[in-house]
């Protein structure tokens, strides 16, 4: 199985370059991934901050049964949190837009880190969700 890894601070800039890799890594119809890639960037910088050192990993090639995109961060104790925003609001979204997009999700917590990984399949599209919380 093919799989993409890249580590890099979190930047707003960052994310084209995440994008870019993502969409050479899985080829057509990656931008479900590319999307999460950008979401679940924009929350490490958001809470996070600047310049936080992250690893993305994406497993499959956009053949495969499953794709995985996970994004690493080093801070196991700030875990993201779905809202369901308002429609005045100009945030909290983002979380529901990758859940609708995901197969199954979830957060794993290590001894310094905390991994947020998305599950898509092939075509991208969602069939039953599950969210998985693990702890370590």
């Amino acid at each position: 199985m093919n799989e993409l890894v890249i580590r890099l601070p979190a930047t707003a800039r960052a994310a084209r370059t995440l994008r870019h890799a993502v969409r050479e890594h899985l080829g057509e119809g990656s931008g479900d991934a590319e999307l999460c890639v950008t979401e679940l960037l924009a929350n490490v910088v958001r809470h996070l901050g600047e310049g936080t050192p992250v690893t993305l990993r994406v497993t499959g090639n956009g053949r495969a049964a499953r794709t995985r995109v996970e994004l690493t961060d080093p801070d196991p104790r700030a875990w993201p949190v779905r809202r369901e925003a308002d429609g005045g609001d100009e945030s909290g979204r983002g979380l529901a837009l990758l859940d609708g997009l995901a197969l199954r999700w979830g957060v794993t917590r290590g001894a310094r880190t905390k991994t947020v990984w998305r599950e898509l399949d092939p075509g991208h599209s969602p069939r039953g969700r599950v969210a998985v919380i693990t702890g370590g």
